[in-house]
């Protein structure tokens, strides 16, 4: 009898794996991830992620930025405002739309494997 072969996640789903691995109270980048999984480019994640359904499954989409530690995402949210809410909730300070202290709270993919 043949069976199928199990499915390998998709790239979507790899994204979302990692994104859930952020701690509360930190971020990561596009970029980051991206490099981490080894397929496509920072605005690939940033596809994904938009695709998510903002918190929609659990994936905090909020705690990925762009290199700069800019809000670059924050217009994909259901108010231009969600995404600063969500992380200032978890205590992240934010200025202009941007992280503040961004390298001392930035968590790399690597760091799960740590």
């Amino acid at each position: 009898m043949f069976t199928d072969p199990p499915s390998s996640p998709s790239y979507y789903e790899l994204v979302y794996e990692v994104t859930k691995n952020i701690p509360f109270g930190r971020v990561s980048t596009y970029g980051a991830i991206a490099d981490y999984l080894a397929l496509g480019s920072a605005r690939m994640v940033g596809w994904a992620l938009h695709q998510c359904g903002n918190l929609g499954d659990g994936v905090p989409a909020h705690r990925v930025v762009n290199r700069k530690g800019e809000l670059s995402g924050r217009v994909h949210f259901r108010t231009p405002t969600l995404m600063q809410e969500l992380l200032e909730a978890e205590g992240v300070v934010v200025v202009d739309d941007k992280i503040k202290d961004f390298k001392e709270i930035y968590w790399h993919p690597q760091e799960m494997e740590e």
